[in-house]
């Protein structure tokens, strides 16, 4: 099994790349966090990979980062979640991005991501709710936030508010999250807005 490759990056495209090692050019598909690492042709490249085995095909996933290849791995792991769309899920979000969502039983988020509709999102959030410490990036505090923001009602009555303005229940959620639950639903959402102006 394949697990990392090290060697001469020979040429690169916007989803792949072909890394020489010992005189064979293996080439890998890799997400767009990873093409923003990925060096000038000539230089040394290091991936992380994984190898898809297919009755028709070999493929090998490149990722620039053991976080991203762990995501990638679990997320690929939910039926129906092949290794395009496990790529493309990391191509449009972080791990801790895509666990934030899973916490926040927020799937419409994930449907942002190429080939990634409602009731795969909604099968994604399903099959990993339970396996979020599987994620080596998982922001654990943002997590806990977004379980605070589920504490009171007005908690409650603010995120709703702020997913019925257009946010995301992720967004509402964290931003509420970070405020002192003690206020208002009134209060709540006034600074949570001015939060979520600025870009959480």
């Amino acid at each position: 099994m394949l697990s990392t490759l090290r060697g001469k990056l020979l040429f690169n495209d916007t989803n792949s790349v072909i890394i020489e090692c010992g005189g064979v050019g293996f080439k890998c598909f890799i997400t767009k966090k990873t093409l923003s690492a990925v060096p000038r042709i000539g230089e040394e490249l290091f991936l992380y990979t994984y190898l898809s085995v297919k009755e028709d095909a070999l493929d090998l996933y490149g990722f620039a980062e053991l976080e991203e290849l762990e995501a990638y791995k679990l997320v690929t792991s939910v039926s129906g979640v092949g290794p395009k769309i496990g790529i493309a899920l990391l191509s449009e979000f972080t791990a801790s991005e895509i666990s934030l969502y899973i916490a926040s039983n927020d799937a419409k988020m994930l449907t942002r991501a190429a080939g990634v509709g409602l009731k795969l999102a909604q099968r994604i959030v399903l099959e990993l709710k339970d396996k979020l410490g599987s994620f080596t990036g998982t922001d654990t505090d943002a997590i806990a936030t977004v379980g605070n923001a589920s504490i009171n009602s007005n908690s409650k009555e603010a995120v709703a508010a702020l997913v019925s303005l257009g946010f995301s229940q992720s967004e509402a959620s964290l931003a509420i999250g970070k405020l002192d639950q003690a206020l208002s639903a009134e209060e709540l959402i006034k600074l949570a807005l001015k939060t979520l102006s600025r870009g959480i």
